[in-house]
């Protein structure tokens, strides 16, 4: 599985971007997605999942009414809508698949992981 993600870039708080991870080397649909998130010195974290059965999403508590994870099966991509962000959300954003489920993913779970893509938002 290769998996390449972008849309990345340096926006102000209050502003918006959507992220996009393109799947390639195995059936898109029989793998759950996810975001996770890595500041400078930090820990990754889980950002979003959607799970490959049934599409069910799972966030972290940090983005939920602000974030939202799709995935078009036509194109094998998988993306991030990002509204409202704010500087805490900037970060290096790297997509994954998995096997398992959404609510596994949002607990780290990740298969595969993708290039990173860039998040810098401004004050």
């Amino acid at each position: 599985v290769q998996l390449q993600a972008s849309g990345g870039g340096l926006v102000q708080a209050g502003d918006s971007l959507r992220l996009s991870c393109v799947f390639s080397g195995r059936t898109f649909s029989t793998y759950s997605m996810g975001w996770f998130r890595q500041r400078t010195g930090e820990a990754r974290e889980s950002v979003a999942a959607i799970s490959w059965r049934d599409s069910a999403t799972t966030y972290a508590d940090s983005v939920k009414g602000r974030f939202t994870i799709s995935r078009d099966s036509a194109k094998n991509t998988a993306y991030l809508q990002m509204n409202n962000l704010k500087p805490e959300d900037t970060a290096m954003y790297y997509c994954a698949a998995s096997i398992v489920d959404s609510r596994s993913m949002i607990r780290g779970r990740g298969d595969y992981w993708g290039t990173g893509t860039l998040v810098t938002v401004s004050s």
